[in-house]
């Protein structure tokens, strides 16, 4: 990865209608099978809301959350445009009850 480049955290938030842990493995399957790989992917993951942490500044109303870092602004365009990305809507979306997506610029990233 260049030193210049802008390196992009895609992350989004899931809220499912059906809010079991079973919902929360299928789309957990789904964005496994669906968005990882995506050029310029500098890391994936994807997990389930800790619900052990219920402090006043935690925000669970979420089931699952997706985390992509991408090299550049340009490699997300292309993942949100890609046929993969655009399956996994398509496929998922029905089962949303609401999706927040939060994209930073890093300051800093260090893979392990």
């Amino acid at each position: 990865m260049r030193k210049d480049a802008h390196v992009l955290a895609h992350t989004v938030y899931f809220t499912l209608k059906n809010r079991t842990p079973e919902a929360a493995a299928k789309l957990l399957a789904a964005c496994r099978a669906h968005l990882t790989g995506h050029p310029g992917t500098v890391s994936f993951s994807v997990g389930t809301c800790a619900t052990v942490y219920d402090r006043q500044v935690n925000d669970r109303d979420y089931d699952v959350a997706l985390t992509i870092v991408f090299e550049s602004h340009a490699a997300h365009d292309e993942y949100q445009t890609a046929e993969r990305h655009e399956i996994f809507i398509a496929e998922n979306a029905t089962e949303w009850a609401k999706v927040r997506v939060f994209d930073a610029d890093l300051a800093e990233f260090t893979a392990r």
